[in-house]
């Protein structure tokens, strides 16, 4: 079943956030992952959650997104996202 990484950012360095986005797409193709949104528009229906910026990513498994987050393909660009920019992310199986 697919799984989903939520991501929520806020950038504090946008130069170096910039080199980030350059390094993720191959990261995430390594591990069958893709986009599903990445940055566009945002607005809130409920509560007053009003996050700057909103990364969706899909998976083939639960199992695939954590190998890809713990992966040394995406370490490099990991280490830039902690420098450059707040974040919480979370991962969800699909149905």
């Amino acid at each position: 079943m697919p799984a989903f990484v939520i991501v929520e950012i806020e950038v504090r360095d946008p130069e170096a956030y910039e080199s980030y986005k350059e390094l993720v797409p191959a990261s995430i193709e390594v591990y069958g992952g893709r986009f599903l949104a990445r940055g566009g528009a945002t607005g809130s229906l409920e509560g007053d959650w009003a996050p700057e910026r909103i990364v969706v990513l899909e998976f083939p498994s639960l199992e695939r997104a954590r190998q890809w987050w713990k992966s040394p393909e995406y370490a490099p660009a990991k280490a830039i996202r902690m420098r450059a920019a707040r974040t919480r992310m979370i991962v969800t199986e699909g149905v």
